[in-house]
């Protein structure tokens, strides 16, 4: 079949951050020094030249396009300045926009003053919509719910997470559909027989518990010289700091609403710090918190390769993990102190506001690497465990 050819690819997806990769001759340099490029794997070189001719649907159904992890070898090595490891970013950027029917992550990425100004009015919106059935403020203890009702912080929510649920599934069928036609892996390859079920099973421990939530190949080969900075300081340990950190204020919050439902302890109600619940929240929210502080501090200084170009979507997104982070702990503290703060109320309302928009925005921004990594990586584990 002939492949179609897109001739504004390449300057559609300098929109998305990419530099002027037209100088890249296609010397091979970027992809010898990749330290994550196994022996029949060729990108970036060959993401760029897909860009470079045009072939859109060779780019997107591209599992190796999410193998990529930023290291910036590839940019520091490259003889004409092409800086490939951006372009891959940017590309990344490019087909989260593809995958996304709303065209919304396409706004973010591209838009920067249009997205600024969406994830203003929705923050807006949240915060109105829920003052709009508010409650009286007790000056005895800080009655969170009873300022704002906590039956409506769930509904929201629940629609909120089917929204995003829904965005999110369209995204991977979009994904998924690409990339199986692209590698020939078929449903019956994947879950046909008792054999393809233990490959399956293979692959998606590899893509999510060796590689997702290990960061094996991170943290050995792109994140590997030492002399860089110390652990506590180095991207593997703050990407996964920040990951960690969120995924276990997650299942705090799933817990701790799982024993309001049984009637064993109202949600919001203080409990000591020794409580396990609160314990997961707290070391969870420190973990988030310090990935979270430290990754703005290395995009603010440019010091690091990787993050020496930033989009206005990057900035967004860290803001909002931030804010919902600080303002957290903001509000955990008004609920042990003697008297109930006014400020508590408000600053209540403030954190489940950018706290929905930071779950709605999801699948339109940076997190949504979070869902399209781990797909590419099964299928890459996949055609590995053949």
């Amino acid at each position: 079949m002939t492949a179609q050819v897109d001739v504004r690819l390449l300057s559609d997806i300098q929109r998305y951050g990419a530099a002027d990769v037209s100088a890249c001759f296609s010397c091979g340099t970027c992809t010898a020094t990749c330290p994550l490029v196994s022996e029949d794997a060729t990108f970036p070189r060959r993401m760029i030249r897909y860009a470079q001719v045009g072939l859109r649907d060779k780019l997107l159904s591209s599992k190796e396009l999410w193998t990529c992890y930023a290291c910036g070898e590839c940019s520091e090595s490259c003889p004409t300045q092409a800086e490939p490891s951006e372009f891959m970013a940017a590309a990344r950027r490019y087909a989260i926009a593809s995958y996304d029917r709303t065209g919304l992550a396409r706004l973010m990425y591209t838009r920067p003053i249009i997205g600024t100004l969406i994830a203003v009015i929705l923050a807006a919106f949240f915060a109105l919509f829920m003052y709009a059935a508010h409650g009286p403020q007790s000056t005895t203890s800080l009655d969170i719910f009873g300022f704002i009702p906590e039956a409506l912080i769930h509904d929201l929510g629940i629609v909120v997470m089917a929204v995003v649920f829904l965005a999110g599934l369209a995204g991977v069928a979009t994904m998924v559909r690409r990339l199986g036609t692209a590698n020939a892996v078929t449903l019956r390859a994947v879950v046909g027989s008792r054999a393809a079920l233990r490959r399956s099973a293979g692959a998606l421990w590899s893509a999510l518990g060796v590689e997702s939530l290990g960061q094996r190949r991170y943290r050995a080969d792109c994140d590997s010289d030492a002399s860089l900075a110390p652990w506590y300081r180095r991207r593997w340990f703050l990407h996964a700091s920040t990951m960690w950190g969120f995924l276990g204020l997650l299942a705090a919050t799933i817990i701790d609403y799982g024993l309001a439902l049984a009637g064993i302890k109202a949600t919001g109600t203080p409990v000591p710090i020794w409580y396990p619940v609160r314990l997961l929240g707290t070391v969870s929210g420190l973990l988030l918190l310090y990935g979270v502080s430290m990754l703005i501090v290395q995009r603010y200084r440019g010091v690091e390769r990787s993050v020496r170009h930033s989009t206005a979507a990057d900035w967004t997104f860290l803001a909002l993990v931030w804010i919902t982070g600080v303002t957290g702990f903001a509000i955990e503290l008004a609920l042990y102190l003697p008297s109930a703060p006014a400020w508590g109320y408000w600053l209540f309302l403030f954190h489940v506001a950018v706290a929905m928009e930071l779950v709605l925005l999801a699948p339109f921004m940076k997190f949504a690497h979070a869902v399209y990594r781990p797909v590419a990586l099964f299928f890459l584990a996949l055609a590995v465990h053949e």
